[in-house]
């Protein structure tokens, strides 16, 4: 694999969506990602969505390009097996990603008398050890109170799982940064980051915390509007709904000249006696303002405008489910060079997302497929771990590891 990251090797031991998601991205950025899985599949091995022929698009989703061994681990000898792969030689090797730390074997105190430089970060989902997913964290840092309309009692949960792309992104960052203190000083650590402090940090750094401590108060609901400046949906003639963003003086201004109601804006501005170009009073007057665009929106069709706000380089988009976004939207599909068009067996044929960056030193990489369950099994037993042909097939015999192609032969 090329990349910018060509010549390092990390492995993972993970599930979920962080620490799978950060092993993919060093994937995609040319590392030799090495994940071990129980036999039969961890825990992500049949999670949702699914395939028509029931295998895991999730999986799939979040183990491109990476190499697979499936070993026994409730065995010394597949322990064992990891332990080597883990603390293989190599200056670019002894990097490990987990967030399935198991105390005696797999911490960090344990696998570094194999090797002293070795680099862990572990993923928790709280810093007292406790088990944490998005689905907690939201509800414990109050985000659903403020997600949903506006006058709604009950908590909004949210479909995309922003605590764990934060959190698979840091690790990322702090896996290369620790490498970098290694290369320059010869040491490495564990590095710990939890899943909880991940977002308790977001919200502090986004002004949340300030806001409820010096101010007493709770953001409210407010649906789908902008919050602390302008942007709205509006339904539309033909059916659609739009977003329209007022955030800053440029899209505020796009936006009121593109609908033709000036007029409008500057009566209100005099009614009430704010300045709209302030974004703090767009807010306050929100409820105000939609009702001066709603029927401009409410009488045009989707096509009536959408050239003419392109043109103007304004901030607006269709709301679409997934499926319309993958029939309307170039960005989705092989136009756009982060995609590949896969046929994968199992799976089905669709566009596959590579890695979003592009760096001017290197070419773009096109993604490649998730490894069948154990895939690498031999390839890493004998490469990474020096073990020979008879020692495989003994591991094999004994089931302690596994492959497909050890089954199809056996």
């Amino acid at each position: 694999m090329s990349g910018i990251l060509k010549g390092m090797r990390v492995v993972e031991g993970s599930a979920f969506v962080a620490v799978p998601l950060a092993g993919m991205t060093l994937a995609q950025m040319g590392a030799e990602v090495i994940r071990f899985d129980r036999i039969g599949g961890g825990l992500d091995a049949g999670r949702w969505p699914l395939a028509p022929s029931g295998q895991s698009l999730f999986w799939a989703g979040l183990n491109k390009g990476k190499k697979s061994i499936a070993v026994d681990m409730r065995r010394p000898e597949g322990q064992e097996l990891v332990t080597r792969i883990v603390t293989a030689p190599g200056q670019d090797a002894g990097m490990f990603l987990t967030n399935l730390r198991v105390r005696g074997w797999m911490d960090y105190e344990t696998l570094s008398r194999h090797r002293a430089d070795l680099i862990m970060v572990t993923l928790t989902g709280d810093r007292h050890g406790r088990p944490q997913v998005d689905y907690t964290v939201n509800p414990a840092l109050g985000v659903p109170a403020m997600t949903g309309p506006e006058g709604w009692a009950d908590p909004v949960a949210h479909a995309l799982p922003a605590w764990d792309i934060a959190a698979g992104h840091l690790v990322v960052s702090s896996l290369l940064a620790a490498e970098r203190e290694r290369l320059r000083h010869g040491r490495g650590q564990e590095v710990e980051v939890a899943l909880k402090d991940v977002a308790a940090a977001t919200i502090g750094h986004l002004g949340m915390i300030g806001d409820a401590a010096v101010n007493g108060r709770d953001r409210p609901k407010a649906g789908n509007a902008l919050y602390g400046a302008y942007g709205q949906d509006f339904p539309c003639a033909c059916g659609r709904r739009v977003m329209v963003i007022g955030l800053t003086s440029r899209q505020w201004r796009g936006l009121v000249t593109a609908t033709g109601s000036a007029d409008a804006m500057a009566a209100l501005a005099a009614r009430t006696g704010r300045d709209l170009n302030d974004e703090g009073a767009r807010w306050e007057l929100r409820d105000e303002i939609t009702d001066i665009l709603r029927p401009w929106f409410a009488a045009r069709r989707v096509a009536d405008f959408a050239a003419d706000f392109d043109a103007a380089g304004l901030t607006w988009s269709v709301f679409r489910t997934v499926r319309e976004a993958l029939a309307e939207d170039a960005d989705l599909g092989p136009e756009n060079p982060i995609f590949s068009v896969l046929d994968q067996p199992g799976l089905g044929r669709f566009p596959v997302p590579g890695h979003p960056a592009a760096f001017g030193a290197h070419a773009r990489t096109p993604p490649a497929p998730a490894p069948v369950l154990g895939a690498d099994t031999e390839a890493v037993l004998g490469d990474v771990v020096g073990l020979s042909d008879t020692e495989i097939a003994q591991l094999f015999d004994a089931g302690v590891v596994q492959s497909p192609r050890y089954a199809a032969v056996g």
